[in-house]
Order: structure tokens, then C-alpha cells, then sequence
């Protein structure tokens, strides 16, 4: 994964944590759970995640 120019504003972050903060936020909102994923059949992470631990739990 790389850092999209999008999560960047053009004057940059005020501090450290401050970008911490929203990259986190970016990733954890919207990387992994809305955006689609080729490799995932077009799913985003968490829903795959999901459907993986949903199967598992059928078979015990």
C-alpha cells in the first residue's frame, strides 16, 4: 500500500501526530472498509475478513 496524495494536504500536517491521526483514519475508514479491492473479487478488506471468519466459525 502506498500513501495516496489525497490523505496529503498541500501544506502538509501541522504535526506528527496530527498526520498519524488522519492517515489512520483514512485507512481504517475508508482503505479497508469501502474501498474496493481487485485482488478480494472487487470487496473491500474487512468484508473479505469477515466472510473468511464467518466460514470458519460454520465448519466448528
Amino acid at each position: 500500500m502506498s500513501l495516496n496524495t489525497e490523505w496529503v494536504p498541500e501544506t502538509g500536517y501541522k504535526s506528527f501526530p496530527a498526520a498519524k491521526q488522519r492517515i489512520t483514519s483514512n485507512i481504517i475508514g475508508h482503505y479497508s472498509q469501502i474501498r474496493p479491492h481487485q485482488k478480494n473479487d472487487g470487496m473491500p478488506p474487512n468484508m473479505v475478513e469477515e466472510k473468511y471468519w464467518n466460514a470458519q466459525s460454520s465448519v466448528a
